[in-house]
C-alpha cells in the first residue's frame, strides 16, 4: 500500500512540475485535480501500459525503445481524457510532459527509495 501511495504522489508532483514548465498543461490550479490526475496516471501506467506494451511489443524491440515514449504518451492522453479539468494540448506537449515525468519521478524514487541491499541487511 505504501507503494501505491508514493507512486500517486510522486505523479502528482511530477504533474505538476509539467504544468509549471509547459503553458499547455491546465489544471484550473485545484489541488485535487492534480491529485485525481496523479492517482488516475499511476493506475494507466500500472494496468493499461503492460498491456499496451505486451500487444506492441515487436515494435518496441524494433524501435530499440523509443516506442514507449509514445505508450506513455498515450496514458497521459488518457488521463486527460478521463480527469476533463486536467488538459494537456498539443502532441509536442504530450511528449514533453512525458519526459519531464519521467524526470521528476526518476529523481523522487532516487532520493526516497529505500536501496534494497540496505533493507535485505537489516533483516538478515
Amino acid at each position: 500500500m505504501f507503494w501505491v501511495a508514493f507512486g500517486w504522489v510522486s505523479n502528482l508532483l511530477a504533474i505538476w512540475v509539467a504544468s509549471l514548465i509547459f503553458d499547455g498543461v491546465t489544471y484550473d490550479n485545484k489541488f485535487w485535480v492534480l491529485a485525481v490526475a496523479g492517482l488516475v496516471l499511476f493506475l494507466a501506467n500500472a494496468i493499461i501500459r503492460p498491456i499496451v506494451i505486451i500487444l506492441t511489443l515487436p515494435a518496441v524491440i524494433l524501435t530499440l525503445g523509443i516506442l514507449l515514449l509514445f505508450i506513455n504518451a498515450f496514458t497521459l492522453w488518457i488521463t486527460d481524457k478521463i480527469v476533463p479539468p486536467f488538459e494537456v494540448s498539443g502532441f509536442w506537449t504530450y511528449l514533453g510532459c512525458v519526459i519531464i515525468i519521467w524526470l521528476v519521478n526518476l529523481m523522487v524514487y532516487g532520493i526516497f527509495r529505500p536501496d534494497r541491499r540496505e533493507s535485505r541487511e537489516l533483516t538478515a
